[in-house]
């Protein structure tokens, strides 16, 4: 991929217009872009009079548009679109956006498809603009912490990576990712399992077989919310990843086990939670640092010790989209080849648990 040269020059910072201002949208993607060097959170999309003051209030120098329409209908008044409204619209705005020629961010999941997502993909080729997928958890401290070990040999070679994004919600939260429609992309295993994942690949490469088992627990639920995912890497390393919304106790966030030495992680990485309590990454105080008593242990029965987590760090995320624009030729943070990827496991994900057989990639 070629990222497109940015239409503003480098003496100011590039002009982010955001589609969505929900919960990705005001709390992950808004603040990130704000505080990023380089970028400027320059236009919104919300047609919501609440959540309009609420950008008035946050941002006062972003503008309000009603529609995702108007605001491409000026692709020169921007150097780069995010999308973070629901799953369902991230294909056809994001394929809106890239005939635009604009630069364009996808939050998780890129389409509902992997077919859908490669197009995407060679449609950012021909126009020669950048596109990425959020996948922010690449940054969470404790993945972060994980993938030091791996790579620099702290665990030996590792033949087990267990990683888990579960909660208890036992009552279906009103929403569209509660809803029905298979086009509204809904369910843990395209929500949290894009993150499950990803991961996985990012960590031990591409995947060779996949068994699931994807069920739907809650009463009055009608999409999937529990589901487990059992990966067979071509590297030799087993993942099995777990996301639920009925785990009434929580089970270890990673569980890594080589053969020298294994890593186990409990508690989530804590810059959700900061986000969504208003905390910015703005340097007035410590980012991503992890609660001592959250500490992960290192080594083995016979010999372990707590090991202090690296500290997270999403703004790299925008950092890395910065970078890519102000400098052609440089990669984004996340490929979105990488997304095609983690949806076609997501995708043989669903065969396996629907026909109780493990699926082989091709």
């Amino acid at each position: 991929m070629n990222p497109q040269t940015p239409r503003a020059p480098h003496d100011r910072p590039l002009r982010v217009g955001l589609i969505g201002y929900g919960l990705a949208g005001s709390a992950f993607h808004a603040p990130l872009i704000a505080t990023t060097p380089g970028l400027r959170l320059d236009a919104v999309v919300t047609a919501n009079p609440e959540r309009r003051e609420q950008l008035r209030q946050e941002h006062p120098d972003a503008r309000a548009v009603d529609t995702p329409e108007q605001l491409l209908a000026d692709p020169d008044a921007l150097d780069l679109v995010v999308i973070a409204s629901p799953n369902r619209t991230h294909a056809p705005l994001a394929r809106a956006a890239l005939r635009a020629g604009l630069a364009t961010v996808v939050d998780k999941p890129l389409a509902g498809t992997s077919a859908e997502a490669l197009e995407l993909c060679r449609l950012a080729d021909e126009r020669g603009v950048l596109l990425s997928v959020f996948q922010n958890r690449r940054w969470d401290g404790d993945f972060l912490t994980a993938s030091r070990l791996v790579r620099g040999g702290a665990l030996g070679r590792v033949h087990r990576f267990e990683s888990r994004f579960e909660r208890f919600r036992p009552k279906p939260k009103p929403g569209w990712r509660e809803l029905a429609d298979p086009a509204e992309i809904g369910g843990t295993l395209y929500d949290l399992g894009s993150h499950l994942v990803d991961q996985a690949l990012t960590l031990f490469g591409p995947v060779e077989t996949v068994y699931a088992e994807i069920d739907v627990r809650r009463d009055g639920a009608v999409v999937d919310d529990d589901a487990f995912l059992a990966l067979t890497h071509a590297s030799g390393t087993r993942s099995h990843l777990w996301t639920s919304a009925i785990t009434p106790l929580i089970g270890p966030r990673l569980r890594v086990l080589g053969d020298t030495a294994g890593y186990v992680k409990h508690g989530m990485d804590p810059q959700e939670a900061e986000l969504r309590s208003g905390h910015r990454p703005d340097g007035s105080h410590p980012w991503g640092a992890d609660l001592p008593e959250h500490y992960g242990t290192l080594g083995s029965d016979e010999s372990a010790i707590s090991l202090p987590t690296d500290p997270g760090d999403y703004p790299a995320y925008y950092a890395g989209i910065a970078a890519a624009l102000a400098v052609p030729g440089t990669p984004p943070p996340v490929d979105p080849r990488d997304a095609v990827a983690t949806l076609t496991v997501l995708e043989a994900a669903r065969t396996s648990a629907a026909t109780g057989t493990t699926v082989r990639l091709d």
